[in-house]
C-alpha cells in the first residue's frame, strides 16, 4: 500500500486583478497492491471509512477506501489547515495495514502471548 500526496498553491486574484492571497491544494490517492485490491473487493471494503469529519457536532465518514483509490483533492485557504488535513490522512492510513492483515487471516487462528508488548 502507498499513499501519494501532492501539494500545490495558486495566487488568488480579485475582480480587478489585485492579489487576494494564496489558495492551497492537497491531493492524495491510495495505491493498493493487487492483493490488497482483491481483499477490498472480496470483503466489500470499498465503503470502509478511512477519515471522518464533524458536521453539526456529529462525526461522520469522509474518505472511504474507494474514493481514496480514485483520489481526493481539497482546496484550502491556509497552509496550516493543509498540514493538519495531510496529517489526518496519513494517520488514518496507518490503520489500513491492520485491516488488511485481519482480512488475510480469516479462517486462521491468532495466538496472543501475555503480557502483551504495548
Amino acid at each position: 500500500m502507498k499513499l501519494s500526496i501532492k501539494r500545490s498553491q495558486q495566487d488568488v486574484k480579485g475582480m480587478l486583478g489585485g492579489h487576494k492571497g494564496v489558495s492551497f491544494t492537497l491531493s492524495y490517492r491510495l495505491i493498493l497492491t493487487p492483493e490488497e485490491q482483491e481483499l477490498v473487493s472480496r470483503y466489500k471494503l470499498e465503503e470502509y471509512p478511512v477519515t471522518f469529519r464533524t458536521f453539526q457536532g456529529t462525526q461522520i465518514p469522509d474518505d472511504t477506501i474507494a474514493n481514496m483509490m480514485v483520489g481526493r483533492t481539497q482546496t484550502l485557504s491556509d497552509v496550516t489547515t493543509l498540514v493538519k488535513n495531510e496529517d489526518v490522512v496519513k494517520n488514518a492510513c496507518d490503520h489500513l495495514p491492520v485491516l488488511f492483515e485481519i482480512a488475510r487471516t480469516f479462517g486462521g487462528e491468532e495466538v496472543i502471548d501475555y503480557p502483551r508488548d504495548l
